[in-house]
């Protein structure tokens, strides 16, 4: 496999970042699907007290959306929205967030990175907390859009009868969403030339 001869980006040329831009823009489009996959995969196992473990919380959530006609950002961004649960459970509505953000609209993305204190009107009181620390936000313009979100496709989504779709049928729209030019302003990704325009 070709490779640059260096060892300190410093040292590297333009050609050299056009090459690694190359292989790695190859190397990440052919593996984002299946490593958001794994991510989710990794939700399976135990409920956690709950009647179903995460992952197949997950799979309801986006397939109450997908039945409801909701648009293929809110869709997979319900699909995704507890990924991070796993290995950054302090701010897994960050993580997902960030995951999905270059991808899709902004309302998807502030939905997704807000939805785990909206989700707390659900269960703060019972635990010492405010209910309404969702009102932090009370003027924003997706307010109520975190407030269907976590209404319709987060708390009432521990069902273990409810019929989930299968993963390999988000598939498909995964790659379609992922596939779109980063929204994401001033990132240049690996590869970029100094003339290219930022996405």
């Amino acid at each position: 496999m070709e490779q640059v001869s260096w060892t300190r980006m410093e040292e590297g040329t333009r050609e050299d970042y056009e090459f690694l831009g190359s292989v790695f823009h190859d190397f990440t489009s052919a593996a984002h699907v299946d490593n958001l996959v794994r991510l989710l995969k990794a939700l399976e196992g135990p409920n956690l007290g709950y009647q179903i473990d995460r992952y197949g919380h997950s799979l309801q959530s986006a397939s109450r959306a997908l039945r409801n006609d909701e648009s293929l950002d809110l869709v997979i961004g319900a699909l995704l929205h507890d990924v991070g649960d796993s290995i950054a459970p302090a701010n897994h509505s960050a993580m997902a967030a960030s995951l999905i953000q270059p991808y899709v609209d902004d309302e998807t993305h502030w939905v997704i990175k807000h939805h785990g204190l909206f989700q707390g009107y659900y269960y703060f009181h019972h635990l010492g907390g405010d209910r309404d620390a969702r009102e932090l936000f009370a003027d924003h313009p997706y307010y109520e859009s975190c407030v269907r979100f976590c209404a319709e496709y987060d708390q009432n989504c521990f069902d273990p009868d409810y019929p989930n779709v299968a993963i390999e049928d988000f598939i498909p729209m995964m790659e379609e969403l992922f596939s779109r030019e980063s929204r994401v302003p001033g990132v240049a990704p690996l590869g970029m030339t100094a003339d290219s325009p930022l996405p």
